[in-house]
């Protein structure tokens, strides 16, 4: 299979909007688009662009949240002749800020909420809000015709950042061939069809979410998005899915391992649930009414380089395979030397083929350093990538994903350098020298764990190193937890020796000035819950279970662990809601009071005893 350059993506999309104009494009919760609609508001939009210059290789920032205006913001930059800059509004303004500078960003499409935010200097903001506004743009004039856009297979697509290993973001080059051959091969990997429903369920900042739209729009299908609350409960999102008769899903890899432990509807719609962005470490079980796909690739090799079916049986001493590589995609196995390792032995993944980005924007000696020319391959102008991670090939021929080489860590599904966080935290007046690794607590569970050696006279609570974190980085990339050092140790060759770092504990874990201990045998019990769940000796009872690295994930773990010791059920949305020990003890009181009153005198005595003597 090889992708057709006759057709890129944007006029893939144009004769959908042709073929069937008043089919159902993107539905939210605040409404829906046709393919006519959809096309309408891009051609508005898009007119708007071309009398603000933008053109072949000029990039726009697309700074909005998941909605409908994703969809028109992207389209109306490629129908401008544009790239887009993807970002996600929750990003801190200074990391905004870098992005758009560095990628040389004149132009940023956003809603009307984030205008403020994402003006700056010599940059113009074109709002574009959510369903209600895109709603009243259909009534402006139309354009007699749509801007011709002329994509040469070679023209930048998009541009989208990740952690650096420098300390500053890096933003990866995408070209409209890479995304034309991942779209194409997409199609004809998972048979997509315009009655396909599908979910978009990444965040824009994310390459996921290239991946979850352009497949879909150009193939005639529907894209369904969820609201942020159904994201957080795997219960929820479940019911959304199959309400919603979604038929083909993206879910990251840890959403993913907990939807296969649910039961599901045999009736349901779901025929393929994709997923991808961390180490699948389940087996699907054998009654799953639909097949479970595996994924792995770069942002660097446009989303996706390799993709496998995983069987339902498990395979001893093994996790699940990421695939072969996809259409028009090489994968090598090399070693130091750069020679290729025989079956079974581990070495370097490098990447080659139609995937490859462009390099990295303005970073002319990165660009060289990572992306190679491809000593197995007779044209010398073609490169591959060096990932960095590490696999073995098996011997059906399917890749088994075996860690990272370098620094780079990926905590739940989120690819991060740890020196952005390390630059910083050496920013704040607190710290002298810092090193951020990844420690796992538990089993499957691992944390961002800061350490730093603090600088003399000076002294810093961990709300205060989060709070200063978290007006910088992704929440994501803010450590659950800080261990103060004397010094920081070193290799014989000068190097952080990671391997010497203590394991977190209450000798060396920084606390707050002051301590809030449990008031109550509520409290006591929910404190005793969430101590060993994050990783701690002890709980703050007015602290957030967030802000200590807490994370949906665990929070379901906390809501089984109080249903088996307090007999309450709780929902995943009071434990954001009541997110301190103090509110989640209020909250199970209460729940306790309303089951004791139901109960006989018998009931209570031999069950829930500890509600009672509790209750102020």
């Amino acid at each position: 299979m090889t992708p057709s350059h006759r057709h890129n993506v944007l006029q893939q999309f144009e004769r959908q909007v042709e073929r069937e104009p008043n089919a159902l494009a993107v539905a939210s919760a605040h409404g829906q688009l046709t393919y006519r609609e959809l096309d309408d508001l891009a051609n508005d939009l898009a007119v708007q662009l071309r009398a603000r210059g933008i053109g072949p290789e000029i990039v726009v920032g697309l700074c909005v949240p998941r909605s409908p205006a994703t969809l028109v913001g992207a389209l109306a930059i490629f129908k401008a002749g544009g790239a887009y800059l993807p970002v996600d509004p929750t990003e801190p303004e200074a990391r905004l800020n870098f992005m758009f500078g560095d990628a040389g960003v004149s132009v940023v499409v956003t809603e009307n909420s984030l205008k403020e935010k994402m003006s700056g200097a010599n940059r113009q903001v074109i709002a574009v809000d959510e369903m209600g506004r895109l709603s009243e743009c259909r009534a402006s004039a139309r354009p007699d015709a749509a801007p011709v856009a002329v994509m040469d297979p070679k023209t930048l697509a998009y541009v989208i950042y990740t952690s650096g290993s420098t300390g500053t973001p890096k933003g990866v080059e995408i070209a409209q061939e890479s995304l034309s051959n991942l779209v194409a091969w997409h199609q004809s990997a998972f048979n997509v069809i315009p009655f396909d429903r599908a979910s978009c369920v990444a965040r824009v900042g994310f390459d996921a979410a290239v991946w979850e739209i352009w497949p879909y729009l150009t193939a005639g299908a529907s894209l369904h998005i969820p609201d942020e609350e159904k994201l957080k409960d795997p219960e929820a999102f479940q019911s959304w899915l199959v309400a919603q008769g979604i038929t083909i899903s993206f879910v990251p890899t840890p959403m993913a391992e907990r939807l296969l432990a649910l039961r599901w509807p045999a009736n349901n719609s779901l025929r393929m649930m994709l997923t991808g962005g961390d180490t699948l470490h389940v087996f699907p079980p054998s009654d799953l009414p639909f097949l479970l796909v595996n994924n792995y690739g770069p942002t660097e090799c446009a989303v996706v380089a390799t993709s496998g079916l995983v069987p339902p049986q498990r395979t001893e001493n093994r996790l699940p395979s990421i695939g072969r590589p996809i259409a028009n995609t090489r994968v090598y196995l090399l070693d130091d030397a750069m020679r290729e390792v025989p079956p079974g032995t581990p070495g370097e993944i490098y990447i080659g083929g139609l995937g490859v980005a462009r390099g990295y924007r303005n970073r002319p000696e990165l660009t060289a350093e990572r992306f190679l020319p491809n000593p197995f391959d007779g044209d010398s102008s073609l490169r591959f990538f060096k990932t960095g991670d590490c696999a073995q090939a098996l011997p059906d021929g399917q890749l088994a994903f075996l860690g990272r080489f370098d620094e780079q860590i990926k905590i739940r599904g989120f690819r991060i350098e740890p020196n952005e966080i390390v630059a910083a935290l050496n920013e704040h007046p607190a710290v002298s020298q810092s090193v951020v690794v990844a420690r796992e607590l538990a089993e499957g569970d691992n944390r961002l764990v800061a350490y730093f050696v603090p600088r003399a006279g000076r002294i810093a609570t961990v709300s205060e190193l989060r709070d200063f974190l978290g007006a910088r980085l992704p929440a994501y990339m803010v450590p659950a937890m800080y261990v103060t050092l004397d010094t920081v140790p070193l290799t014989p060759n000068g190097k952080v020796d990671r391997a010497s770092l203590p394991a977190p504990d209450a000798s060396n874990l920084l606390g707050e000035d002051v301590f809030h201990a449990p008031r109550t045998e509520v409290e006591q019990a929910v404190a005793g819950i969430l101590a060993p769940l994050l990783g701690v000796e002890k709980v703050d009872v007015e602290a957030n279970f967030f802000s200590l690295g807490g994370h949906s994930l665990l929070g379901i773990q906390l809501i089984s662990r109080v249903r088996d010791s307090l007999g309450v059920e709780l929902s995943l949305r009071t434990v954001f809601e009541a997110p301190s020990v103090a509110e989640l003890s209020a909250e199970i009181e209460r729940l306790l009071c309303a089951k004791l009153e139901s109960m006989s005198e018998e009931e209570v005595q031999r069950t829930l005893g500890l509600a009672e003597k509790a209750q102020p």
